[in-house]
């Protein structure tokens, strides 16, 4: 585990200050050097909360017909090679 998930503590964490990030850089008040620094945190809590993203999409199944469980369908799966843009 990284030191940046160390400090995360969950997604919904994450999302909330990447979404502060994003309105102090918009504020556009901010040296280079701090919008640099706040922008490669905005990135690693992107890269944080991608990834448990997917973990959680390769966690959901579905129940068949018959009770068992089975994979989720190809559509929850879809990667951005298939047109979803990041």
């Amino acid at each position: 585990m990284t030191a940046m998930e160390q400090n995360t503590k969950d997604f919904e964490s994450a999302i909330g200050e990447l979404e502060s990030i994003v309105k102090t850089l918009e504020g556009g008040d901010l040296s280079l050097e701090q919008s640099l620094e706040l922008y490669e945190r905005g990135v690693q809590l992107s890269r944080f909360c991608h990834t448990r993203l997917e973990d959680a999409e390769r966690r959901i199944e579905l129940l068949n017909d018959r009770g068992e469980r089975a994979p989720a369908p190809d559509t929850l799966t879809r990667s951005v090679e298939d047109g979803d843009d990041e």
